[in-house]
């Protein structure tokens, strides 16, 4: 590892924000909750969001930007003690497909401003309609779904693997856990599962032997996946991209390493009771994340988290939305185009 992450690695990975930051950034989620026609996704809200996210609490401010510098040996970071509804108003949690948050709330306020202050908050036209903070939340009939509205066990992924212009981070909030307090959310940071594996291993493991599949609401043309290496970037440190439900290896010794892959990751992942007001900040292009199984009563006080996306560099999306906006209209080739250096046949 170079030595600005081993720095990196020394710096607590959870911050929790004291009373006194916590009604700063609740005064400023309730200003911008304010903010005229008060709907997340319309591009004044927006770009309201975007000017007060300067204005968060120095500490958290400090340490955001710490983040997207070097998100340390875990990639992830917790923050806690956030902004969440008053005692008793929390609403019922969503029990359908799709569930979004079009409507502004202070909690969906205060992470609308986190994900604006570590770059741009964007989404997906295929996903969730298009929506920027999305609802994970149980749905009926949907239990073994290997998705945000199943309750089995969510297999190991990098969010939206298959895309090109896939997040830089996801932030996972919590609403609400489950009613037995037992759904953790499970992260494995590339700096911990690539000391575990061999050398010949990681080196085909950086080659394009492997295809990874787009869900079907994103209407790929079938045979579209393009051979792709699922480490990529520096060999020291590098970058990982796979999601264990949809990545298939082209050859037999692929496949041997893939299945090690996977062995190491399940050796390395932590596991994050959240708590109303927890928010995880998961670096998407060096960690993956998945959940524990848990049991829904669908109730209206099931699990519920809310999601974002967010893009460091806004400008390299800029071709997939043609209005200039947070969403992304499709899939869209790399503008980059950028090989891998240990590959430079990759594409």
């Amino acid at each position: 590892m170079s030595s600005h992450t081993e720095v990196a690695s020394i710096v607590d990975p959870v911050l929790h924000l004291d009373d006194a930051e916590k009604a700063e950034l609740t005064a400023l989620a309730e200003d911008l909750s304010g903010t005229a026609p008060h709907l997340i996704d319309d591009p004044r809200w927006i770009a309201a969001a975007r000017s007060l996210s300067s204005e968060l609490p120095p500490r958290l401010r400090a340490r955001l930007r710490q983040f997207t510098w070097d998100p340390g040996t875990d990639a992830m970071l917790l923050l806690r003690n956030l902004p969440q509804h008053a005692p008793g108003g929390t609403p019922a949690t969503p029990s359908v497909a799709g569930s979004v948050q079009r409507t502004v709330t202070v909690p969906a306020a205060a992470l609308a401003l986190i994900g604006m202050a570590l770059g741009e908050v964007v989404a997906f036209d295929k996903e969730k309609s298009g929506a920027l903070v999305q609802d994970v939340v149980p749905v009926p009939g949907m239990e073994s779904f290997q998705g945000n509205a199943g309750s089995t066990k969510l297999n190991m992924h990098t969010e939206n693997a298959f895309h090109p212009l896939r997040p830089d981070f996801v932030g996972l909030m919590c609403v609400r856990n489950d009613h037995a307090n037992v759904a953790k959310l499970r992260i494995a940071s590339v700096r911990r599962i690539v000391p575990l594996l061999p050398e010949p291993v990681r080196a085909i493991l950086h080659e394009p032997r492997f295809t990874i599949a787009a869900p079907a609401s994103f209407a790929m043309p079938p045979g579209s996946e393009e051979p792709r290496g699922i480490l990529t970037g520096s060999a020291d440190d590098p970058d990982l991209t796979v999601d264990f439900s949809s990545t298939t290896a082209l050859d037999d010794t692929a496949a041997d390493a893939l299945l090690l892959l996977e062995k190491a990751v399940d050796h390395s992942y932590q596991e994050l009771l959240l708590a109303p007001g927890d928010l995880a900040l998961v670096d998407n292009r060096m960690a993956l994340h998945g959940r524990n199984a848990f049991q829904p009563r669908y109730d209206g006080a099931d699990r519920w988290l809310q999601r974002i996306f967010v893009h460091i560099d806004h400008r390299r999306s800029r071709a997939s939305r043609p209005d200039g906006g947070q969403v992304l209209q499709s899939a869209a080739p790399d503008p980059l185009n950028t090989p891998d250096p240990l590959n430079a046949k990759e594409r």
